[in-house]
């Protein structure tokens, strides 16, 4: 008898629920996940087992928990996902304490070198990889050394925190995700405000890259358990949430063939190089009115928030953790195909992106079916009145949060 595939998950996020359903469409399993709280991508479904546990994120706490959940559930082939950057840190550093469990992230080790953007763009410029011109500071910064001729790019600039993780222990009010600056002034207010909630890593300024999000790309990788890359997939992404806390976040992407990419290869080099294992996920951007001078922003080491735009187009990345990871073999895989993925409604991506041609391509796909919504998943609807309603309502609210925040619906 084939040995019981068990997913277990660290949040409760869209995250989350999509890999929940990427585990049951492949092989038809409820997941269990654990988070500090109910969120609504994963009330009420059917195919989540839910624990509440307020202090989950704490290392002991999760050890203790892990530690019980595989005691009760041996003989069983046990895949720990992380569902948000801390979980997925949290996952990694304690892989050497959990033996039980698959667990699909690069090394503790590895995790310092790369997860911070400073120190991601030093990475890249030892690969060949193109990123944004970026200046790097490390304390709060007056105006006069901000200006253009010191920062050696034009305004407006983007702002961000280098290392996400800590960023988001010290929220504070105005706090976003991404910062746009069209000053020195502006900038040296924004910096200071960071540094003054207890953050104290470095923050990245860096040249704006011309166009909207219809220029954006996204590129999951997917390494074994010795560092060799197995599959690959890219994204165009069509729309990007605009909230001040998910700016960024894909809301509906188009994928196209790997083949295609000019960075894939020096992608897959440079994860190889370093031994890379696991679920790595890139945001990369093209430069408006070029066709391909792209730009690498950033690398998430743990599979993408809007990770189910890869399994829906044929790709599933609950089989690459529990099948592939650790099964030594050479296969490479990588998507060739147009798929159209969303987590918003349809009608909101065609209303909102701005490249009328990605449009019209996403209505033709969604024409033949090539398309999938996350929340909108028919087998946890059946029988299951309160997800469906709860579904319905998360897709409802996602046209109210267009209409407020999209900056040509102001």
């Amino acid at each position: 008898m084939a040995e019981k595939i068990t997913p277990v998950l660290l949040g409760a996020d869209l995250n989350c629920y999509n890999v929940a359903r990427a585990f049951h469409q492949q092989y038809g399993v409820v997941s269990h996940a654990f988070g500090r709280y109910a969120v609504s991508a994963t009330k009420y479904s059917k195919i989540i087992n839910f624990t509440q546990i307020p202090d989950i994120d704490n290392e002991e706490t999760m050890l203790r928990t892990m530690k019980k959940f595989a005691e009760e559930h041996k003989g069983e082939k046990l895949v720990l996902f992380g569902c948000t950057d801390d979980y997925a840190t949290l996952a990694a550093r304690c892989r050497d304490k959990l033996p039980e469990f698959i667990i699909p992230y690069p090394d503790s080790s590895l995790q310092p070198v790369i997860s911070k953007k400073a120190e991601f763009y030093e990475i890249c410029e030892k690969y060949g990889i193109p990123y944004p011109d970026t200046v790097v500071v490390e304390k709060a910064t007056p105006a006069e050394e901000l200006t253009e001729e010191n920062l050696g790019f034009k305004y407006p600039i983007i702002i961000k925190p280098s290392c996400s993780v800590t960023y988001w222990k010290y929220p504070f009010d105005g706090m976003n995700k991404v910062y746009t600056s069209d000053s020195p002034e502006r900038s040296a207010e924004i910096i200071a405000e960071i540094y003054a909630s207890g953050y104290d890593n470095r923050i990245i300024l860096q040249e704006m890259i011309d166009g909207g999000d219809s220029q954006m790309r996204v590129f999951t990788a997917f390494s074994d358990s010795r560092g060799k890359v197995r599959a690959m997939c890219l994204g165009h992404t069509m729309l990007e949430e605009h909230t001040p806390k998910g700016l960024g976040n894909h809301a509906a992407i188009v994928t196209e063939p790997v083949s295609e990419f000019p960075l894939a290869e020096k992608l897959k080099a440079m994860l190889e190089d370093m031994g890379y294992t696991g679920f790595s996920n890139f945001d990369i951007k093209l430069r408006e009115g070029t066709k391909d001078d792209f730009r690498v922003f950033e690398i998430n080491l743990r599979q993408g928030r809007s990770n189910f735009y890869v399994t829906s187009s044929g790709l599933n990345i609950a089989r690459l953790a529990a099948e592939v990871y650790n099964d030594d073999g050479d296969s490479f895989e990588t998507v060739e195909k147009k798929f159209f993925w969303h987590h918003v409604p349809k009608s909101v991506a065609y209303k909102y992106t701005e490249d009328r041609d990605l449009v019209a391509t996403a209505k033709d796909l969604a024409k033949k079916g090539l398309e999938a919504s996350s929340v909108w998943y028919p087998a946890d609807f059946k029988g299951n009145p309160m997800r469906f309603i709860c579904a319905a309502e998360q897709l409802r609210r996602q046209k109210k949060k267009y209409k407020m925040y999209y900056p040509k619906s102001k």
